[in-house]
């Protein structure tokens, strides 16, 4: 019978008791719109906005006016988290940005390894969001607005396409730092069915926390109880035909597979000693550095999850979201900027090299991105109209980084103004980011809709445009 269960999974049904009643699999691989590019996402979300005017954004106008105010009539209507900004004065970079590769790509020397791979990467400088705090910003990010019980992009990519992966969840999330102000909510499914949600990991120990059996239940028995879960669960689907009990049966089969497939998942054993050096799995930590992204070993719990996510992709997970948090410099930029800087740049330029040596990287999108970028003023807690040490939220311009996926790779796209304050050329939303990422994976975001409360929601809620200048 469990092995019945299984072809019968395979087969997008589930298990004997549910071939009458035509229960399907939510996870079973579904078919795009149109041809994809796109098979995997590995977004990189960086949890508290890091400054794109010290990485990314290179403003030398703005060192030319550092210690200067602004004029009254920007900042008119403009709202801030902290600053007072009838007394803020702009600061620029203290930190060189170097030409990379062919293209000339601009990147900081807080990001050096990124920048040796610069002909890979599109950097975009021109997105702008509506939010200017953490968790509205993160939700923005992730679901599309900015507002709570919305699904994750994660969450829209398996509900629209399935998982390839037998043994494994479609969508898995891996946290490093400190923890996004967001938590859960930034891997939630939402209205859809709870099998499309994230499935926290942790890179050591228990993979998955009440995953094991508890001592002394054998493998045999534990299956004995599942085979009656899932027949009792069928009849009750087959009375009143409520999708989550559909999920509810593929969430325990998958646990059940999941106790092999995942301790093997996190065992680098078999990875030779240049990838785990190349990732910098056993980096030591800065002894001089440190900040808000400190959380224990930070650095080899980065760079272990960066390896982690070409692992999961490569057995068929469809999203990985890795977070790492808090990039929210309100103050200390110049010890804690470059403390997170190095603890992400060497794991992620691995991650896209090791992915375009094996040649994955055509069909697995790397998103590297937050929820805003970083004020040009200093902050001004204190009231004082002097030039801080930090930078407060700004949703007007920041930057993101992407690669692989059928992207173009070298390929700067957009401008902001001379000091880094507003997006002017090539602007771009959120939602413009997410309808273009779901066309890469086959799926037409205007398409991708599931009803709810009488009404057809979508990833892009009521905006969104497909970007075709970032498209190789």
């Amino acid at each position: 019978m469990a092995a019945l269960g299984s072809m019968l999974t395979n087969d997008g049904m589930m298990g004997p008791a549910c071939a009458d009643n035509q229960l399907v699999n939510p996870l079973a691989a579904k078919e795009p719109h149109f041809d994809p590019k796109a098979k995997a996402c590995i977004f990189i979300f960086m949890a508290g906005a890091p400054s794109h005017l010290d990485l990314f954004d290179d403003k030398p106008m703005l060192r030319e006016r550092h210690g200067e105010p602004l004029p009254d009539s920007m900042l008119e209507k403009v709202r801030f988290a902290f600053i007072k900004k009838d007394q803020a004065l702009l600061q620029g970079s203290p930190y060189t940005f170097s030409k990379h590769g062919e293209s000339g790509m601009e990147i900081s020397e807080l990001l050096p390894n990124l920048g040796a791979i610069s002909d890979d990467l599109l950097l975009v400088r021109s997105l702008h969001t509506e939010q200017f705090n953490h968790h509205p910003g993160q939700l923005m990010m992730q679901c599309g607005r900015g507002t709570f019980g919305l699904p994750t992009m994660g969450s829209w990519l398996t509900y629209g396409l399935g998982s390839e992966s037998q043994n494994l969840p479609g969508y898995v999330v891996l946290n490093s730092g400190r923890g996004s102000s967001g938590g859960a909510t930034l891997w939630q499914s939402g209205f859809l069915p709870s099998t499309h949600a994230g499935v926290l990991f942790r890179n050591q120990g228990e993979p998955v926390l009440n995953l094991a059996n508890p001592p002394g239940i054998p493998m045999s028995l534990q299956r004995e109880g599942l085979n009656a879960l899932r027949d009792a669960n069928a009849s009750r689907y087959a009375e009143i035909n409520d999708p989550e009990i559909a999920a509810r049966i593929a969430s325990y089969e998958l646990a059940f597979r999941m106790q092999t497939a995942a301790p093997e998942l996190i065992d680098l054993s078999q990875e030779s000693k240049q990838t785990l050096d190349a990732y910098g799995v056993d980096r030591d930590e800065p002894k001089d550095l440190g900040g808000r992204g400190k959380q224990g070993d930070t650095y080899r719990s980065f760079a272990k999850n960066c390896l982690l996510a070409r692992r999961m992709v490569e057995r068929g997970v469809r999203f990985v979201n890795l977070i790492y948090a808090s990039w929210d410099h309100h103050s200390n930029i110049p010890k804690e900027l470059p403390y997170n800087a190095g603890c992400v740049d060497q794991p992620i330029a691995a991650l896209i090299s090791d992915l375009k040596q094996r040649g994955m990287l055509d069909s697995t999108m790397v998103v590297w991105g937050s929820e805003f970028g970083r004020t040009p003023l200093g902050e001004n807690r204190n009231g004082k109209r002097e030039v801080g040490t930090g930078r407060d939220h700004h949703p007007y311009s920041f930057s993101m980084a992407m690669a692989g996926g059928g992207f173009k790779g070298g390929l700067t796209y957009g401008e902001t103004d001379e000091i880094g304050w507003h997006a002017t050329k090539d602007r771009v939303h959120i939602n413009d980011l997410h309808a273009t990422m779901l066309h890469q994976f086959g799926l037409d975001h205007l398409k991708l809709t599931h009803r709810f409360q009488g009404r057809d929601y979508r990833l892009t809620d009521v905006g969104g445009r497909v970007i075709p200048e970032w498209i190789a």
